[in-house]
């Protein structure tokens, strides 16, 4: 609202009221920015983590190489609950890792001490076959008469000692059995870790002879990995019967893979 004012010349010029409160100022309308999309967690050292540990849980009989890939997914494992990345990934990781490092070391043990004992064997000395003299009979002649000779005793030759088993075969066996008894291993999976360059290093008929001397019941074997399987990594029996079976797991066959998911919960 104005007023108006007299000038000395006559003119009227308005001037502003002051009981007007002034008009609020204005601004230019802002822009709503969308919401940013939630920022995802990295998962780089958890993901690491559980393909080490699947690694070293497949490596984890081979003597000292199976411990280092363990004990390096429990290293990422850790890194990753520190840094909080997804849980399921890091810890499946830790624990695989965990069991490789223990299979390793009782490897590592095992094979000193079959070294140790085999160097300790003597290979058996072939005693030689020995025949015992045949006496000839004797005849006693008189003037009158002559008596005949007295029969003559046939000598039985004994049977030629059997054929030592070389030291390496022994070895084997021991080994074989301390595999089958500990790790609970499968025919196939055994032969395998007797003849591998990382393992036993034993010859195929070395390996052969354990295989088919070996006292082991391959089902029990089958149950007691199933078992371990269902235990320490929660595995369905679907799974548990594909891992018995795969030529990079148990390597069991299917009858026995069936009989242990037949007795999981025995």
């Amino acid at each position: 609202m104005t007023t108006s004012d007299h000038q000395g010349d006559g003119s009227i010029e308005p001037r502003p009221d002051s009981t007007q409160p002034p008009s609020a100022p204005t601004y230019p309308a802002t822009a709503v920015l969308p919401p940013s999309p939630p920022v995802k967690p990295a998962k780089g050292l958890a993901l690491a983590a559980l393909l080490v540990g699947i690694g070293a849980f497949l490596f984890g009989l081979i003597p000292v190489f199976g411990a280092l890939v363990g004990v390096a997914a429990v290293i990422l494992g850790v890194l990753a609950l520190r840094k909080r990345q997804p849980k399921g990934f890091a810890v499946t990781g830790i624990v695989l890792g965990g069991i490789a490092v223990l299979a390793s070391i009782s490897m590592t043990i095992g094979s000193v001490a079959l070294v140790n004992s085999a160097s300790d064997v003597a290979p058996a000395a072939v005693a030689p076959a020995t025949t015992k003299p045949v006496e000839s009979a004797e005849s006693v002649e008189t003037p009158a008469t002559v008596e005949p000779a007295e029969p003559v005793e046939e000598t039985v030759a004994p049977e030629p000692a059997a054929a030592a088993v070389p030291a390496d075969y022994k070895s084997a066996l021991s080994q074989a059995k301390r595999y089958s008894d500990s790790m609970h291993m499968s025919k196939a999976g055994l032969y395998g870790q007797l003849i591998s360059e990382y393992g036993g290093q034993f010859t195929v008929e070395a390996a052969q002879y354990a295989i088919d001397n070996v006292e082991a019941d391959w089902n029990a074997n089958a149950l007691a990995s199933g078992k371990s399987y269902q235990e320490l990594m929660a595995m369905s029996p679907a799974a548990i019967h594909d891992q018995l079976t795969s030529e990079y797991g148990g390597q069991f066959t299917v009858l026995e893979a069936d009989y242990a998911v037949l007795h999981l919960n025995d």
